[in-house]
């Protein structure tokens, strides 16, 4: 009956998936009924229990209840005569919460439960959490079951909901050095990442076009690095509003500094860091990857992460290391001797590894966790036992689905994101496409698989700015979103399109500029 307990109530719901039940990503229990509560904007408040471990001045509630009566009943000014005067239906006026472990100071981490059940029937109308983070997932769901009749009367069904994420790690890559983002764009994204429950904001600072972050041990990088150093940068200020937005949303800030390929902005500011190219035996005036055979490249490295590490808080650094050009290396007198002396031979791929072993040893001094892209396990680099391995390539050197058989059987924990780049855009539904992929449907043992602890939907920034970013992102993302949220049972695409659909026409009302699933329009159209 264990199944039929999950099931029974989620198949009843869909079959009248109307107001209230449409939700997004959908929970792991649900029971829901078409008995309606009605709710008054005048008198509806949130509250904390009185024996709840969050209370009054507890930031990251205080401010959602704030934005979750805005998200609701608007800025206007209510009244008190929204309910009928023969109101038939029972009141609810308040949302009690409950978190049992204290925590409202703290960021959110790999580790963060973020379970909830939420309760509204006659006796009462609860949000039960472990923590902080639970009871913001607990009050997304919360206002997406609240639904409005045609007379403009707010309600709320008859629900029980048991819900808590099936991955930890639910993340959205942006990056801002193919095109900036201005800070304000990356504000929107992180309140619809809450909307859809995602909990990482993979931050791809910088890459060969554009260095925007600015360093304050070496300031010289944004100043010559980036677009513009008065206008296209990241300021200290900017990041740590990114860091505590991000925070109050239940959401962490995995901060990218890709080396050593991707790193042409970076030489403009620091001179001698980045291998010269030769043309036969003349320099040729270009310049490659960083130069892995320098103490002073390893003097930087240290000081840099060193602040790195202590600008951005979360125990993870994104450390890259993919796609590395091995061609002007090979061109490079000086790096050919070094490769000699070190018995490396031809094989590049070991002076890679030499580098970024080097790097790693840096960052682990600073107590720091890292990921890395998989071509740093492709190219067999040894790691820590810990390292976090990120799948992006679709089917080179194999097909995703091996490389996560292949990682997780070396027993790293890894990230899918191959099949979700949500950059690469096609005529039709293809959220469908985002929404099949299975992460666990890898030949493996089930200690293997529980090596997967999330994956990200990526958005790079070849052909992606401020105008055109937010309905590219939205709603594909969603599908991302659900699959590492949700049972890995729901797979029903039409029960999926009816649902991601009402969503999407939720974010119109909520100001943000989705894009169509298909033909259709919603009751508020984006204004």
């Amino acid at each position: 009956m264990a199944g039929c307990r999950l099931w029974c109530p989620l198949l009843l719901a869909a079959a009248f998936a109307g107001p209230g039940t449409a939700l997004w990503p959908w929970p792991q229990y649900i029971q829901t009924s078409d008995w309606p509560y009605a709710i008054s904007p005048h008198s509806f408040q949130f509250q904390y229990h009185a024996g709840s471990a969050a209370q009054a001045g507890c930031s990251v509630l205080d401010e959602a209840f704030q934005r979750y009566r805005d998200l609701l009943f608007g800025s206007e000014s209510w009244d008190g005569s929204a309910l009928p005067e023969k109101q038939k239906t029972l009141e609810k006026r308040s949302l009690v919460i409950f978190v049992v472990t204290p925590g409202c100071d703290q960021l959110p981490s790999l580790e963060s439960l973020e379970n909830y059940t939420l309760t509204i029937n006659n006796e009462q109308c609860f949000l039960l959490s472990e923590t902080v983070w639970g009871a913001l997932r607990g009050l997304e769901t919360f206002s997406q079951l609240v639904w409005r009749s045609p007379e403009g009367t707010f309600f709320i069904n008859k629900t029980q909901i048991e819900d808590f994420p099936r991955f930890p790690h639910r993340g959205l890559l942006l990056d801002t050095s193919r095109h900036y983002l201005p800070l304000p764009s990356i504000l929107d994204t992180l309140d619809v990442m809450a909307y859809n429950k995602f909990n990482v904001f993979h931050w791809h600072l910088v890459d060969d076009p554009s260095f925007p972050y600015e360093s304050s041990t070496f300031p010289e990088l944004t100043r010559k690095g980036s677009y513009n150093p008065a206008t296209h940068i990241y300021t200290a200020q900017d990041v740590k509003v990114v860091i505590e937005y991000a925070r109050l949303r239940g959401i962490r800030v995995l901060a990218e500094f890709d080396t050593p390929g991707h790193t042409l902005s970076w030489g403009r500011g620091v001179s001698g860091l980045l291998t010269p190219c030769y043309s036969g035996s003349q320099p040729s005036g270009t310049f490659g990857p960083v130069n892995p055979i320098l103490n002073s490249t390893y003097e930087f490295m240290n000081t840099f992460f060193l602040e790195v590490s202590s600008v951005f808080p979360d125990f993870y650094l994104h450390l890259g290391g993919d796609e590395v050009d091995f061609a002007c290396w090979k061109s490079n007198p000086d790096i050919q001797a070094f490769m000699k002396k070190k018995g490396f031979g031809d094989d590049f791929k070991q002076l890679e590894s030499f580098y970024i072993q080097t790097l790693l040893d840096i960052i682990s001094a600073y107590g720091k966790g890292y990921v890395v892209w998989q071509e740093v396990f492709d190219n067999k680099v040894k790691v820590q036992p810990d390292t976090i391995i990120q799948v992006w390539r679709e089917e080179i050197p194999v097909n995703y689905l091996k490389e996560m058989a292949l990682i997780t059987e070396a027993g790293f924990r890894v990230l899918l994101s191959a099949p979700w780049y949500l950059n690469r855009i096609n005529y039709g539904p293809d959220w469908e496409n985002f929404y099949m992929v299975e992460p666990l449907s890898f030949e493996g043992s089930p200690e293997q698989k529980a090596l997967v602890i999330g994956g990200e939907a990526c958005m790079w920034g070849e052909y992606v700015d401020s105008t055109n970013l937010v309905p590219r992102l939205w709603p594909r993302a969603g599908a991302v979103a659900e699959r590492l949220w949700s049972n890995k049972a729901v797979t029903n695409p039409d029960f999926a399109f009816k649902r991601l659909a009402h969503f999407r026409c939720e974010l119109l009302r909520r100001g943000v500029q989705a894009q169509p699933l298909n033909v259709g329009y919603c009751e508020q159209e984006f204004e």
